[in-house]
């Protein structure tokens, strides 16, 4: 997927320019991407996948996007990840140890389960129970057990659209994205992948009216159209509005390490590398796997001048993407800050 870069609030030291902020967001974190997986050969050695299918008894099939909790207090873990078209989920990188496993879908009874890795993996299989509550109101937005409410077109059309997106064709992506809402105009999923192709063309005007009409569409209630809308208003150097948006975004899916990713890279912008180092720490807490947070927190300790912290940061960020797209850049950063800090350093 495509890297944005974005650089600013270059800080000086006895008229010395130093490497005080380098932001990243990898688009593909804003993409569909219902698993998680391991960055290194390292930690698929050291450690194991827990993977699952989630079904709706009542309609005995797959369900569709659906939320998946997985927390261990032991491990410092809490990730979360959405079901696939299959129903399926996995995550990678988790340290062996029980996990406890939890889905709160609407119009079903809050599912509580635990899975163990022993090994290199684990599998589960979950079957979500109609709830026996008091139906919520008609106009109450259901984000997922709606697929079947979807032409099978659109959803064609929506798949040949990330198939394409995968592969960077954006061109080719946007078509597909847009043939599915024609077909059916309330597939807010679709409205907020054109949002992502569009932002990564550079059409930031057309992709917040894409990303508004998703939000518009799910009630409110799809958390990635308001971090897509956030990252999209950052870019325009619209900080302020795009905070609100980003934690407006996070009080729907407090769990989504990339919400708190973007935040901080705002946060940053708004020159608080306090607040944005926190941001960074709370997405690493839900998924310490998340490279582009160690971009910020290095970012955060660049601005208050802490060389130090930087190139611990940016080392782990390069631990998990030795040879990405944005990892000759990280090298030269780190490499100049460490000359700066070399040089700070008290002659003997």
């Amino acid at each position: 997927m495509l890297c944005k870069i974005s650089e600013s609030g270059i800080s000086t030291v006895k008229q010395k320019v130093l490497p005080a902020t380098v932001l990243f967001l990898n688009m593909a974190l804003l993409a569909y991407c219902p698993t998680v997986r391991a960055q290194t050969a390292e930690t698929q050695r050291a450690y194991g996948s827990l993977s699952g299918t989630v079904y709706a008894q009542d309609r005995n099939h797959p369900a569709t996007q659906v939320a998946v909790s997985i927390k261990s207090h032991e491990a410092g873990v809490f990730r979360s990840v959405l079901t696939d078209y299959d129903g399926h989920f996995e995550v990678s990188g988790l340290a062996r140890g029980t996990y406890e496993i939890g889905i709160e879908e609407e119009g079903y009874e809050p599912l509580h389960a635990e899975a163990t890795i022993e090994g290199p993996s684990a599998k589960v299989e979950l079957h979500l129970k109609p709830s026996l509550s008091p139906q919520t109101p008609p106009n109450a937005y259901k984000i997922s057990v709606r697929e079947l409410s979807i032409p099978g077109k659109a959803h064609e059309e929506f798949n040949r659209g990330l198939d394409s997106l995968g592969k960077r064709d954006f061109a080719t992506s946007l078509k597909h994205f847009v043939k599915a809402v024609e077909r059916f105009p309330g597939y807010f999923e679709a409205f907020y992948h054109q949002g992502v192709v569009q932002t990564s063309l550079g059409q930031l005007e057309k992709a917040m009216q894409a990303f508004q009409k998703a939000i518009d569409l799910s009630g409110g209630r799809y958390a990635r159209a308001d971090f897509g809308m956030g990252y999209a208003l950052y870019l325009e150097g619209k900080a302020g509005e795009a905070e609100a948006v980003i934690r407006r975004g996070l009080e729907v899916d407090g769990s989504s390490p990339e919400g708190f990713v973007i935040l901080g890279m705002t946060l940053l912008r708004e020159n608080r590398p306090d607040e944005a180092e926190k941001s960074a720490r709370e997405a690493l807490l839900r998924n310490p796997n998340t490279a582009n947070a160690y971009l910020v927190l290095a970012d955060s300790f660049a601005r208050r001048e802490n060389y130090r912290e930087q190139i611990q940061q940016l080392d782990s960020y390069l631990r998990l993407e030795p040879t990405g797209a944005s990892s000759q850049r990280v090298t030269q950063v780190r490499d100049a800050a460490q000359k700066i800090l070399a040089e700070s350093q008290p002659q003997n």
